[in-house]
């Protein structure tokens, strides 16, 4: 298969999600019944971004020429491609590498996100059964040259010691920061609630800690937040919400909250569902330093770093931890 034909199936891909017919519909509403956090609304967000920042042609061939990939590698191998499953289609961008290289990609989904990867590898299948050749799932991921993994602190260390002597990429937990000046406009607020809570705010581009100056006024945030009160009509994030409320107060640990989210003081960038981290700082420049040398930090943003509602937002050259896919891919 030539890349201009892998390119071609792609942005037919792409023309798929955009067009959001009823079969792609019917898979999306199994998605949801299949894993709760899926719910319609973030299917879409997912397979929109995906269509147009990454399935479009204009977009696939200079990312391409960047890397000089040719119609067939000179030493093709098998990628073994673990993949998470935290939000909608979070690992297509691993499968978009493996197959512009033109590298057999062997998968393993994850059992969240099962649904959505195989339909949308099925239809490529349709269009042109060639992709065979360059396309396929296991349960178990033996024999591969090389390996893409992303899964938590945890799991990393079980992909390590599998596939510590192979080639590969394993990706930890990451997340993700916004910096504030108390500057924000009502706009920049309305869009920073949106990199906090898509996804419930599981992405590892997600917002879940803050940092803000002293005498730092919360309100505006919070009422910004409240666009995502209908998050409490899913029991699992009303579950999650009341869980860590509770907890809050069996403590006596001063919060702030909207009825919909909560706002507590602590150093820790991970946050659980439901809640997001603040903590101050006395000078903005150390603040950024601090974070750019912290190696669990996916973005940050905030003025002169990623604008805001923009961390959902990725692009091809975008790759998750700041490792280079493709160049991986194209050194092996």
């Amino acid at each position: 298969m030539t890349l201009q034909t892998r390119i071609q199936i792609m942005g037919q891909l792409g023309k798929y999600l955009l067009e959001d017919g009823p079969i792609w519909q019917a898979c999306k509403e199994r998605a949801y019944r299949e894993n709760p956090w899926f719910i319609p609304e973030f299917i879409e967000i997912a397979s929109r971004q995906i269509a147009e920042k990454f399935l479009q042609a204009d977009l696939l061939e200079p990312w391409a020429n960047h890397y000089a990939i040719q119609d067939q590698p000179q030493r093709p191998h098998t990628i073994g491609l673990v993949m998470a499953g935290n939000i909608p289609l979070v690992g297509f961008h691993d499968l978009l590498c493996c197959f512009i290289s033109g590298h057999y990609t062997l998968i393993k989904t994850s059992s969240k996100d099962d649904v959505l990867i195989k339909h949308l590898v099925a239809k490529m299948l349709e269009w042109n059964p060639e992709t065979a050749n360059l396309i396929g799932f296991a349960e178990n991921l033996k024999g591969c040259d090389a390996y893409i993994a992303t899964g938590s602190n945890n799991s990393s260390r079980y992909f390590e010691y599998y596939f510590g002597k192979y080639p590969n990429i394993i990706r930890k937990n990451r997340t993700s920061v916004a910096v504030l000046d108390g500057t924000e406009t009502a706009e920049e607020l309305d869009l920073l609630a949106d990199d906090i809570q898509f996804y419930f705010g599981l992405g590892c581009r997600n917002i879940t800690q803050i940092y803000v100056p002293k005498d730092y006024d919360f309100i505006p945030l919070l009422q910004a937040l409240r666009k995502y009160d209908y998050f409490m009509d899913y029991h699992k994030y009303k579950h999650n919400f009341d869980y860590h409320l509770a907890i809050l107060i069996m403590g006596n640990k001063y919060y702030m909250s909207n009825e919909s989210l909560i706002l507590t003081e602590n150093i820790a960038a991970f946050s659980p569902v439901s809640q997001v981290h603040y903590a101050y700082y006395s000078d903005k420049e150390e603040a950024l330093l601090g974070l750019s040398n912290n190696n669990t930090i996916q973005c940050v943003v905030g003025h002169d770093q990623i604008a805001f509602g923009k961390a959902q937002q990725p692009g091809l050259f975008d790759y998750a931890d700041g490792v280079d896919t493709m160049q991986f891919l194209v050194s092996l």
